[in-house]
């Protein structure tokens, strides 16, 4: 375990030894600050696609000319 994984380890049981009322009030303030919100959303949706299937430039584009025909 690396030393970043090791203090995120800390830090995930810290917030699960709270209640759900101080979790909430993390939450409440971590959202506020817009850097750590959008980086948060960032993560998720990699997170979210991480198993997607990947598409080259070539069938992007193919793709767009075939919505643009119809």
């Amino acid at each position: 375990m690396t030393p970043a994984e090791a203090r995120a380890e800390v830090f995930l049981t810290a917030f699960k030894s709270l209640n759900h009322n101080d979790q909430e009030t993390f939450f409440s303030k971590l959202f506020k600050n817009t850097r750590l919100r959008e980086d948060i959303i960032d993560l998720a949706i990699a997170e979210d696609k991480k198993y997607e299937r990947t598409k080259s430039f070539s069938e992007v584009v193919a793709e767009i000319k075939e919505k643009r025909r119809k």
